[in-house]
């Protein structure tokens, strides 16, 4: 089970301990603009809020680094134009290994234009159990490699308020693999396995008029992208990558600003797919209990509900959640009988009211196993 430590305490909301709380807060808080915002009060106070992290899994040992998130706005928005949120995590292991990620969405002036997308570079394992819904956890092997993943998507503000449509490059590069001899990987020899680079353009549509991006509490998110990948570039296969991700927010208690939130993901691969663009199912954001890769095959479905506590005039949350999901080597193959489901809970504090950013940790349980998270911001 992965345990993660933050090296920050929850405190009763007392006047002594919130004011030593905010200046625990303001310690790891930056602003970039400060300088600015003091001679132009129109512009937003941009962040940078930051905390050290340490973790263990038995594959990684100790691990040491930073999460962090920027919240900026361009000069010249006003109210009209939503938070731009850069989330930046960073952690270094005792196995010398690294881990550098960043998602990010950013809305220019009056978001007329929305820039989303991801940015990773690791030297990271993954756990290994083989391919399809129903792999023994005895098969559990180590899978280690170095990935370079850039994905920006550009998109254009059109039609509607809180319509976006676009398209981008996505690029996936494995290198340097490492896997065990004599292992299910090694045996079988996937394409790919020893390292493949995946290249591909991108067609994007968005819906996004979710009050806050960060802890929404209304609205809906809805994104679907299509890439073709092939040989151009340095690609090294040519296969279709599909995707679609829709959230939708609402409040069930104006009186505690309480939320119930909802989320489906969909993923589907075809044809000559290298090994690093299965569909891994598990995360620290869908499917909670399972570590990432439990389960691999072609396609993914997953959905999970979570109702989000707010106790009034404290700074304290707690949230529940269910889902459930699987993989499958083919639409044909689905079967609501092989969904697997996960439950779970967790606790929340509320570090930037202003953002209404909350430091998230989550307990969830799948079948026969659990997992523990935490970081900033929520899961979804």
């Amino acid at each position: 089970m992965l345990l993660v430590l933050l090296l920050i305490g929850f405190v009763l909301p007392t006047t002594s301990d919130a004011q030593i709380f905010e200046d625990a807060k303001e310690f790891f808080t930056f602003y970039p603009n400060a300088k600015a915002v003091e001679k132009d009060s129109t512009l937003y106070p941009s962040k940078f809020i930051a905390a050290p992290v340490i973790s263990f899994s038995p594959e990684t040992d100790f691990a040491f680094g930073i999460g962090a998130k920027y919240l900026f706005k361009f000069a010249g928005s006003g109210e009209e134009t939503r938070v731009s949120n850069m989330p930046i995590t960073f952690q270094y292991t005792l196995n010398n290994q690294y881990f550098l990620y960043s998602g990010f969405e950013i809305f220019t002036n009056q978001e007329k234009f929305v820039i989303t997308g991801n940015i990773l570079f690791q030297n990271y394992p993954r756990l290994y159990y083989g391919i399809g819904r129903n792999t023994e956890e005895s098969a559990e092997e180590v899978y280690e490699y170095n990935q370079l993943l850039v994905e920006p998507i550009f998109l254009k503000q059109m039609f509607h308020r809180y319509l976006f449509l676009g398209g981008g490059l996505r690029y996936n590069h494995i290198y340097e693999t490492k896997v065990e001899e004599d292992g299910l990987i090694a045996q079988n020899m996937r394409d790919g396995f020893d390292g493949s680079t995946s290249v591909g353009l991108e067609v994007a549509a968005l819906y996004d008029d979710r009050d806050v991006i960060l802890n929404a509490s209304e609205g809906w998110y809805v994104e679907f992208t299509h890439g073709e990948y092939g040989e151009f570039l340095g690609g090294t296969n040519k296969f279709h990558l599909t995707r679609l991700d829709v959230r939708h927010f609402f409040k069930v208690s104006e009186k505690n600003d309480d939320v119930l939130a909802f989320q489906f993901l969909g993923r589907t691969v075809r044809d000559d797919l290298p090994f690093s663009e299965y569909s891994f199912f598990g995360s620290s954001e869908i499917m909670r209990g399972y570590r990432e890769g439990r389960f691999v095959d072609r396609d993914l479905v997953a959905a999970q509900m979570e109702f989000r506590k707010n106790f009034k005039n404290t700074r304290l949350g707690a949230v529940a959640f269910v889902g459930t999901g699987s993989v499958f080597n083919n639409i044909a193959d689905f079967q609501f009988g092989a969904l697997k489901p996960n439950y779970g809970f967790g606790v929340r504090y509320k570090i930037d009211k202003t953002e209404n950013l909350n430091l998230r940790l989550d307990w969830g349980f799948g079948r026969g196993t659990n997992e523990i998270y935490l970081g900033i911001a929520e899961a979804f």
